[in-house]
């Protein structure tokens, strides 16, 4: 489970009202200063800023022109983060992500090797249009992701902490794409579908940002103000029946394990454990970003989808008959009642 949070005692603190209330507020500035540019997309707003809450990464899915690059830099703004961009495509090579060694000649004439950094030492990377990278290049993330560190000619180098990976990717144009191993799709804590703004929001994106000014964001938290926020995320209470509610989905959702006919028909391999983990500290993030002091069965419900979709399979028969994984999750959540 990929984690921007390092042990403190402060973790063993319980979260206190005062703290809930003070980290309600910095958020609220946040969904308000976000809100200035970015209008009809409040749910994907959110479910962004719970996983970055929840120290993870999101896979943005949606077509072109729905603003998912510029909710990106948007929330690096924000958020106070250090952003890089990658633009994916067939031929970037590891070492467009990662940096390389070059070989140097001092003036004295002793050559040696220096590390130039690559765009993923920073704490907010966007890889636009992930699926056009090669199965090598995508690749480059995955110790990246999971372990905050990456392998360079033999050495680990960290991270900047906190750091999180933000990615976007066509759900149709399939051509000169490369689908995302299912490893590499475990690691994003959530996908969020990015839709189509309705008609009020529309009217105001189309005025907004074709007249002579546009509006200014600034930030309104910090890394080190977003990392407290993430250890504050991992103190709030989970209730029994909360647990209970994440664990019976989840194990529900495989073909192995539930007691559902229709689950062992349709689906061909279900979410593991990161996906409970996933989604318990999203539970805690969705709570605090809507001022409550514990998550709800409620909390569970809203995040199934993003937090499933991603890690499930249909046989071919299921899809061969039209169904979808949609059907699926909206069958496990009407269960929690």
């Amino acid at each position: 489970m990929q984690t921007t949070v390092s042990s403190s005692p402060e973790l063993d603190t319980p979260a206190t009202p005062g703290d809930i209330d003070a980290a309600g507020e910095r958020l609220s500035a946040v969904r308000t200063m976000i809100g200035r540019v970015i209008f009809g997309q409040q749910e994907v707003i959110d479910q962004s800023l719970i996983t970055i809450l929840a120290g993870g990464h999101v896979l943005l899915v949606g077509l072109p022109g729905l603003a998912k690059t510029r909710l990106v830099e948007t929330l690096g703004t924000v958020l106070g983060l250090e952003e890089r961009r990658v633009q994916c495509t067939p031929d970037l090579m590891p070492a467009d992500i990662l940096g390389s060694e070059v070989l140097e000649e001092a003036e004295n004439g002793r050559r040696s090797f220096r590390f130039l950094p690559g765009p993923v030492f920073c704490q907010l990377l966007m890889a636009d249009e992930i699926n056009r990278a090669s199965p090598r290049t995508q690749s480059a993330l995955l110790q990246a992701m999971q372990e905050h560190r990456v392998s360079i000619a033999g050495r680990y180098l960290p991270l900047p902490e906190p750091f999180h990976v933000l990615a976007t990717q066509n759900p149709l144009e399939q051509e000169g794409t490369y689908p995302l191993p299912e490893a590499q799709l475990d690691r994003f804590l959530m996908q969020v579908d990015v839709g189509y703004p309705d008609l009020a929001a529309e009217r105001r994106i189309l005025l907004a940002t074709t007249g002579v000014a546009e509006a200014q964001i600034e930030p309104v938290m910090s890394p080190d103000s977003l990392q407290r926020t993430q250890r504050l995320v991992r103190r709030l209470p989970v209730g029994e029946t909360v647990i209970e509610a994440i664990l019976s989905l989840v194990r529900a959702a495989r073909p192995d394990s539930t007691d559902l006919p229709e689950v062992q028909r349709m689906v061909g391999w279900g979410p593991g454990p990161r996906a409970s983990q996933s989604l318990m500290l999203a539970c805690r993030a969705r709570a605090l970003l809507t001022g409550r002091p514990s998550p709800s069965i409620d909390d569970v419900a809203a995040l199934a989808h993003p937090i499933l979709q991603h890690r499930m399979a249909l046989t071919f028969a299921a899809r061969a008959d039209g169904a979808t994984i949609t059907d699926v999750i909206d069958r496990l959540v009407a269960r929690l009642g």
